[in-house]
């Protein structure tokens, strides 16, 4: 199979992205990749929608499996095998850092979204906190702004919190806040970004 980063929001599909959608026998994703994908899909192309992500691999060799933001940043690249295509896309991680100017160097990346288990993305922020990185974390409906700004709070950190919604989208909102008054995000679709104080 071939994944194919589609963006985080509308126009940031890569050349090679658009390409390989253009060229597809078959185009799978999300109603979301597939509404950001669309304008290049060839209207003779078989669609479908993904139902059943554990088994994107039983999928036709020269298929398209369309993932919204990058792959490989909590995407469908995980389910890629030596022999498939992984073609990146623009993630959330990349354009929040470029909105709030800030250098992706110092950075951590953490998931909490689709994890059955929440201690693990708490462990990891404590880890990668403690090693004094700032942090990027993709939320989950059990650990988001509040949960995440009560365990920095435990911690003693002193840091700003930003909930970065919709990007790419004409409703892109980012809200500042801090471990005190934590960013109170109005959409599901949502990333916060820890930028330590020194």
């Amino acid at each position: 199979m071939i994944v194919v980063g589609v963006g985080v929001g509308p126009g940031m599909l890569t050349e090679e992205g658009i390409a390989a959608i253009k060229s597809a026998s078959v185009v799978y994703g999300s109603g979301r990749a597939l509404e950001l994908a669309k304008p290049y899909i060839s209207e003779n192309t078989p669609v479908d929608t993904i139902k059943d992500y554990k088994n994107i691999h039983l999928l036709p060799a020269d298929a398209v499996i369309l993932s919204t933001g990058d792959p490989m940043f909590s995407g469908l690249g995980k389910f890629a095998t030596e022999n498939d295509v992984v073609i990146p896309g623009i993630s959330s991680f990349q354009v929040a850092c470029a909105r709030l100017k800030v250098n992706l160097t110092n950075f951590s990346c953490v998931t909490a979204h689709g994890r059955k288990e929440i201690d693990s993305a708490r462990d990891e922020l404590i880890r990668e906190i403690g090693f004094g990185k700032n942090v990027f974390l993709l939320p989950d409906e059990k650990f988001g702004a509040v949960e995440v700004c009560s365990v920095l709070k435990e911690l003693g950190v002193e840091a700003d919190v930003y909930s970065l919604e919709e990007l790419g989208y004409p409703e892109e909102r980012i809200i500042k806040g801090n471990v005190e008054n934590p960013p109170e995000p109005e959409s599901d679709l949502y990333g916060l970004m820890i930028v330590l104080k020194n």
